[in-house]
């Protein structure tokens, strides 16, 4: 999710965001944030501060304060050093003053959902899959396999929340974001393709309740 009042620079990020993959979802607004967080799972949060209704620090303790795990990396033009404190002790997982380069922000992105996921490693590795999310590369037995962008992120988000079940209407909205109008069985047409490449027990199916993440090959 990000929050950026400014639309010249909000549709920035989010045309980089889609260009590596990510599915953001825009708010210019701070007092929606908590509500859309309660609806839906983010995997981190880019946090203005100096938001119209609320300050982005309000908004920040308001999180912590529901205990909601959401990673949190404030992107800001408060670079003075009193803020950059303020906004860690408030519960940022990490801060980035504008302007900024495109390539960090992506970095520390990555480095935020690998942490937040307790992961060290750059790569995720399950079996004889290898996942790399800089590259956006999958490997099985060391093979580099060439999947659609929707397969893609599909067996990546399973790869990185393994042993989770996901709803088909939560796959949905990760692939394609909020009111996404999609074939009603766009789920089971990625998962038929990922079960072609890597065999049947890649995805499995949760009778009655969606896929999880299963055994490759």
């Amino acid at each position: 999710m990000l929050v950026e009042d400014d639309p010249l620079l909000g549709e920035g990020v989010v045309a980089v965001l889609r260009r590596e993959k990510f599915v953001p979802e825009w708010l210019s607004e701070g007092s929606g944030v908590c509500a859309a967080l309660e609806k839906s799972t983010f995997d981190a949060l880019i946090l203005d501060l100096g938001l119209p209704d609320v300050d982005g620090l309000e908004v920040l303790r308001q999180l912590r304060e529901a205990a909601c795990p959401v990673p949190v990396l404030i992107l800001t033009a408060r670079d003075d050093v009193d803020n950059r404190i303020r906004g860690l002790d408030s519960g940022a997982d990490d801060y980035l003053i504008k302007p900024f380069d495109n390539g960090e922000l992506l970095a520390r992105l990555r480095a935020l959902v690998r942490r937040s996921a307790g992961r060290v490693s750059p790569t995720v590795n399950h079996g004889r899959l290898v996942l790399d999310p800089a590259a956006h590369e999958i490997r099985f037995d060391d093979e580099i396999v060439a999947v659609g962008r929707r397969e893609h992120d599909l067996l990546a988000y399973l790869m990185t929340h393994p042993g989770q079940v996901f709803t088909r209407d939560q796959l949905v909205e990760v692939l394609y974001g909020w009111d996404a109008e999609v074939e009603s069985n766009v789920i089971e047409v990625h998962v038929h393709h990922l079960r072609r490449k890597f065999g049947a027990g890649v995805v499995s199916t949760v009778r009655s309740v969606g896929y999880r993440l299963g055994e490759a090959g």
